[in-house]
């Protein structure tokens, strides 16, 4: 008797620990690239903001865009029981596997901001319209650079999906005009250190270029750190993802536009998808959903927002 009383009071006790619930709540995996970039710390943030917000525990790691890391990271999350993960992908090819992986041990993957090769895998990729989202940045471009002149393209990741989609969109709109010259395309890598060495060197090679159209914010501050450094701050810059960091340039007359993609809504998207398939095994009526990006330029960066569009 004196033992069954004990361990009752030990149940207690771990109860009141975890909040006074005798059952610890469901527990949500949140996987993103590194939160030193702020796009995937908004997503982060954002995830588990709205899963705590729903009862939900959250575990939230990082794959530093290394696939065999993130296919680890999955593993945490499959031993550690978790009912639903939210990933950005560490590569469309790569990431495949792991979203398998995942769902063999009955655990469903809602995908934030990249797609991934292959369909029936996640329960959900839940992406901006990155080639809508490209064409207003590059008519903006075009608009900017009075339709004539020579630019830089600077690209993301070579082995991510939107980095090839955004370059598309670009170049749909830009290629019309034939008086804008395109003197050098290098990938940055999503980096804003390697997008400052880049631009150094392509500065040096092309010094009569008027324009930069980058992938990616990150890139595209990189970017203006070297044109400044340079003494260069005449160059119009205009990047891709609708950072606070890009706000305040554009906010000091620093970068020309960038191009919002809702990273936040994204992400709570994912998570209120998870939480009806966990509740009520309710799937998304489509896997793959696409959101509409936003053209973010003098004009309205001030209702700008950690990745959104205030009223």
């Amino acid at each position: 008797m004196k033992l069954r009383y004990a361990l009752a009071g030990a149940l207690l006790a771990s109860a009141a620990m975890m909040g006074g619930s005798a059952y610890a709540a469901d527990l949500i995996a949140v996987i993103t690239p590194s939160h030193d970039n702020p796009f995937f710390k908004a997503e982060a943030e954002g995830a588990e903001a709205k899963a705590k917000e729903l009862g939900y525990d959250v575990i939230s790691l990082v794959h530093d865009d290394d696939a065999n890391k993130q296919s680890q990271l999955v593993d945490t999350a499959i031993a550690r029981g978790a009912k639903a993960i939210v990933l950005d992908n560490a590569g469309a090819d790569a990431t495949v596997a792991a979203v398998k992986k995942a769902k063999a041990a009955g655990i469903p993957s809602f995908l934030i901001d990249r797609e991934i090769n292959a369909g029936g895998v996640a329960l959900a990729q839940i992406v901006s319209n990155n080639y809508q989202g490209a064409q207003l940045g590059g008519q903006e471009f075009v608009k900017l650079m009075g339709e004539k002149g020579n630019y830089v393209e600077l690209v993301g990741k070579e082995s991510d999906t939107n980095a090839g989609i955004r370059s598309k969109g670009y170049h749909e709109v830009i290629d019309e005009y034939p008086n804008l010259k395109m003197v050098a395309r290098q990938s940055a890598n999503w980096s804003q250190p390697e997008a400052y060495t880049k631009m150094e060197s392509i500065l040096q090679a092309n010094p009569d270029i008027k324009g930069v159209i980058s992938g990616n914010d990150t890139m595209a501050m990189g970017a203006e750190a070297a044109l400044k450094a340079a003494g260069r701050a005449d160059v119009i810059v205009v990047g891709f993802d609708g950072s606070n960091d890009v706000r305040d340039s554009i906010k000091q007359g620093g970068i020309k536009a960038t191009v919002l993609q809702p990273a936040y809504r994204e992400a709570q998207l994912a998570v209120e998808q998870a939480d009806a398939y966990i509740k009520t095994k309710t799937a998304p009526k489509t896997e793959k959903q696409l959101m509409d990006c936003v053209l973010i330029n003098a004009a309205n960066a001030g209702k700008l927002e950690t990745f959104a569009l205030k009223p």
